[in-house]
């Protein structure tokens, strides 16, 4: 398991005036971490920062659903 002591957590500006959503911490050189925002100490996804960065582009070409 990834040591996330030092993660800063960050809720998605998209996140309907910060309510419940999923929050990541892009900070730490080797690892991104997810959590569920309403779960701070429950469990956490972690990535490689090379396969984090490949989903978020692969979201920001989608199509907007809306």
């Amino acid at each position: 398991m990834p040591d996330l002591t030092d993660a800063i957590w960050r809720k998605s500006t998209r996140s309907n005036n910060g309510g419940d959503c999923v929050e990541v911490a892009d900070n730490l050189p080797a690892v991104v971490g997810l959590r569920d925002s309403k779960d701070p100490t429950g469990p956490t996804l972690t990535f490689a920062p090379n396969a984090w960065a490949i989903f978020v582009q692969g979201i920001k070409q989608q199509p907007s659903q809306g």
